[in-house]
């Protein structure tokens, strides 16, 4: 019998034990949330951390080209007509714009993963090729 009531005993301490666990675990956690709620409710009154990380990011940079005809489009060969090349480092894109007549716009956007290669000319100093996928 007195080995049953140590049993009791001990499951009952044990309970107990995990009981104050269980109450102590609760208060950390209203506390970690309430912590948690200050931080966010505090994030908004503070901007000069996002402002900061933005002034550091990169302006769409955008060019007056003229487009080089390459042999494979030896058809299409008319005027030499200006483009206008804005390219989006963070956006991954780079956009060719023509103007055409009647003020209307033709444009082809190419994404990073798209392009295979730079080249910059030995030669002509302001010339630029890119590789496409295709």
């Amino acid at each position: 019998q007195t080995a049953g009531q140590s049993g009791e005993q001990e499951l009952e301490s044990l309970v107990l034990k995990l009981s104050v666990l269980k109450d102590f675990l609760s208060s950390i956690e209203k506390k970690a949330l309430k912590a948690l709620q200050e931080m966010s409710s505090a994030t908004p009154a503070t901007p000069s951390q996002p402002l900061s990380r933005k002034a550091k990011s990169i302006p769409v940079q955008t060019f007056e080209v003229k487009l080089d005809i390459t042999l494979g489009d030896l058809t299409k060969i008319g005027k030499s007509q200006k483009y206008t090349l804005s390219v989006d480092v963070e956006g991954g894109k780079l956009v060719v714009l023509k103007k055409q007549k009647d003020s209307q716009e033709d444009w082809n956007t190419f994404t990073h993963d798209k392009i295979r290669q730079l080249i910059k000319s030995q030669r002509v100093q302001n010339k630029l090729g890119i590789v496409f996928e295709k």
